[in-house]
């Protein structure tokens, strides 16, 4: 396990979860508040900036538990339509649901003062919360010294990495490797070559070769391969040098060039979607369950669901294996995120809640080991098992079961698993057990198939990220949660930005080889009507800044 990573000069001050007596919430010594805490029912508004089926947390396993202990149910509303729109609404109308997890519009939300300051409640009712979060205060803090939301990656215990792939990479379909022999395949080239090679002997068959997701705020994911395939991890919209820590957008680079070029070599030779363009994402998403698609770039956290569906239809030959890939052999890949902590997405108290205490007590009941292992692993006996070594695992049954998002829902891991006040990614529990199911080597073992185990034998690695290189350390990472405030010349800029890639990367792609030159001349004059240089700037003195931050210097 590597050490989390933490502030230097912070230590952790350790605080015994707290204790349980009949129904009363019992707060730790000398943490303050009352001696009881009311466990009268009641019912809290969570407005989620994502999509979802709207909820009552008690109509779930683990909601139901967590109302027994604390008497407290969150009614969830998940975002319909603009995100800017149902935020704007809000603050022109100062009426708000009691807690909120805004994404994007975090800025807006606190710039608004919609979000009420935390740190009075944390002293006096948050023993736990302050014992998970208070070694990152330095990077939660606002201007004026106030904690207005409680983000949702605070490493706890030991780091722990995945054994599987859970951030971005270049996925291929398994039959294609497959029927190549599985090679080895490092570079773009390469694997592009042979999704030509297998779509050429194939072509009655109507398939894909490559499919890219630009919907919405998702349109990241066709343009961050550039770096990802240069050696960077994804940083946002920049490149950072490591040694001088100075940030480079990489926009304009010869990387995305080269990127958009071979899409657009793809293009030429039918190979690539047209619709990727068109396609909203629950449309992209049924193209990577169709068994049609050879491959697309993406985040796992995109398409998680997706991937277990096609592992529930067990056929292998029509999963999909992650790839590092890179442009020249010789670079090492950073696919896998370093240990970080992301100060620029969280969830927050509203100015119109009008009991914060009992919100801030549940937070804190909630940041238990107990009710982190209700979170992410369930019911001992219906969801994991505890071995005679004391380690957490699931059985093949229960692991189908908990794949399952209809389960997922119905017992509440889909709703507390993210979005609440949590151990981060990589956290461990004081017994050495993973906090992150996924994350546990025994699981994820078990829970690979025959045809998992056999790929991975023919690629010489005991788990799907060890085809991975180690992340390297950056101190700032990931710096696009530093975050800008609304009108602020970089927010401005990275509006605007967006909007160009969104109207250029399409004639980028599919424009004819020839015009492609042509086309990209255009782009740069373009992107260069905008302060590159001022943006570039003011990221390398936010990365300098915010790793000297978490360096304690």
């Amino acid at each position: 396990m590597l050490k989390r990573w933490l502030p230097a000069v912070l230590a952790l001050t350790m605080v015994t979860a707290c204790s349980w007596g009949g129904s009363e919430i019992k707060p730790e010594a000398g943490a303050g508040g009352d001696d009881k805490v009311s466990t009268e029912k009641v019912t809290f508004s969570y407005f989620k900036a994502g999509s979802g089926k709207d909820i009552n947390t008690n109509e779930t396993t683990i909601g139901k538990k967590l109302e027994e202990q604390t008497g407290v149910n969150f009614k969830i509303e998940y975002l319909v339509g603009d995100i800017n729109t149902k935020i704007g609404t809000m603050i022109a109308s100062n009426k708000y649901p009691d807690l909120m997890v805004p994404d994007g519009a975090i800025d807006k939300i606190v710039d608004a003062g919609a979000f009420i300051p935390l740190n009075d409640l944390i002293d006096q009712y948050g023993p736990n919360i302050k014992r998970v979060y208070e070694p990152y205060y330095n990077l939660m803090k606002e201007e004026d010294g106030n904690i207005y939301f409680l983000p949702m990656s605070a490493v706890v215990g030991d780091y722990l990495p995945n054994p599987n792939v859970d951030q971005g990479a270049f996925w291929i379909q398994r039959r294609v490797l497959k029927e190549a022999g599985y090679p080895k395949i490092t570079t773009l080239d390469e694997y592009m070559d042979l999704i030509k090679q297998y779509a050429d002997k194939h072509k009655d068959e109507g398939l894909t070769g490559f499919l890219s997701l630009t919907y919405d705020d998702k349109f990241f994911t066709i343009t961050n391969p550039a770096m990802h395939l240069a050696g960077y991890p994804n940083d946002g919209a920049i490149m950072v040098d490591m040694q001088t820590k100075e940030a480079k957008d990489y926009g304009l680079t010869e990387e995305t060039k080269r990127w958009m070029q071979k899409l657009n070599e793809m293009n030429s030779l039918e190979l690539f979607d047209k619709s990727s363009f068109v396609d909203n994402y629950d449309q992209y998403l049924a193209k990577v369950t169709s068994g049609k698609v050879l491959g697309f770039f993406d985040y796992a956290w995109q398409v998680g669901q997706e991937m277990n569906n096609l592992k529930e239809a067990s056929n292998d030959d029509l999963r999909y294996m992650a790839l590092p890939i890179v442009y020249d052999a010789n670079t090492k890949d950073q696919y896998t995120d370093p240990p970080s902590f992301v100060n620029n997405r969280g969830i927050g108290i509203t100015v119109s809640a009008e009991d914060p205490v009992r919100i801030i007590q549940f937070f804190d009941n909630l940041l238990t080991d107990e009710n982190q292992i209700l979170s992410n692993w369930g019911i001992e006996g219906e969801t994991y098992e505890v071995d005679d070594k004391g380690r957490f695992t699931r059985s093949a049954e229960m692991i189908r079961k908990t794949d399952s998002d209809e389960f997922r829902q119905s017992f509440g891991f889909k709703y507390f698993e993210y979005s609440w006040p949590r151990y981060g990614n990589g956290s461990t529990l004081p017994d050495g057990n993973s906090v992150g199911v996924e994350r546990q080597p025994e699981v994820a073992q078990f829970s690979y198939t025959d045809g998992d185990k056999l790929i991975l034998e023919k690629y010489g690695v005991e788990t799907f990220s060890q085809l991975f290189a180690a992340p390297d350390e950056r101190p700032w990472y990931p710096a696009w949660s530093i975050a800008f405030d609304q009108g602020s010349p970089a927010h401005i800029y990275g509006q605007k930005r967006t909007d160009l890639q969104k109207k250029y990367v399409p004639k980028l792609v599919l424009s004819s080889p020839t015009d492609f030159n042509k086309v990209w001349d255009e782009y740069v004059k373009e992107f260069n009507k905008l302060d590159v240089k001022g943006y570039e700037q003011t990221m390398t003195e936010e990365v300098r800044k915010k790793a000297k931050l978490v360096q304690g210097e």
